[in-house]
């Protein structure tokens, strides 16, 4: 469910990914070759269902205002309150820049960094090869600080990337 909802950036959506996946697991589980493997198989399809969502809806605004659970994840009790407010305006920041990319670097992004999955491990799971993921990685990187920096957010002092010639 976090999956989904890290890449659609819609609680609603996300939901209706997660059962479409169960639903079509249910149906296909005779496809499974190892019963080890379910984990690995129903994430591909919640993250490949929810690339083709956000795709399919990328008329609607992904940013959303639904901090229902991304704050618990990220706050530090042992942070100072100006340390925190710092922290809670970098992760808006970062929230409203994810949801700007798109689909296929936002779950890039996600399988990489919430889910802590390797390259070789997100491209077996999402069926493409690692130098997509790796491209899709790079090229969601490089947005995020761009769309981060454009907001003067946490890379604004950082020198920009030089145009490749």
């Amino acid at each position: 469910m976090r999956a989904a909802y890290l890449i659609t950036r819609d609680q609603a959506q996300a939901e209706d990914v997660v059962q479409s996946a169960f639903l079509r697991a249910f149906e296909r589980i005779h496809q499974l070759q190892s019963p080890a493997a379910f984990g690995a198989w129903l994430l591909r399809g919640v993250v490949n269902d929810a690339t083709k969502a956000v795709s399919r809806n990328r008329l609607t605004p992904l940013g959303g205002s639904d901090t229902s659970n991304r704050d618990e994840t990220f706050t530090d009790p042992g942070l100072s309150p100006d340390e925190l407010l710092a922290g809670i305006e970098t992760r808006g920041q970062l929230w409203a820049a994810l949801a700007a990319l798109p689909g296929p670097q936002r779950a890039a992004i996600v399988a990489r960094y919430y889910l802590e999955l390797s390259e070789a491990e997100f491209a077996d799971h999402a069926k493409i090869p690692v130098g997509t993921v790796k491209w899709r990685l790079h090229a969601g990187r490089r947005r995020l600080r761009q769309l981060i920096s454009l907001q003067g957010g946490i890379d604004a002092k950082q020198p920009k990337e030089q145009p490749r010639q």
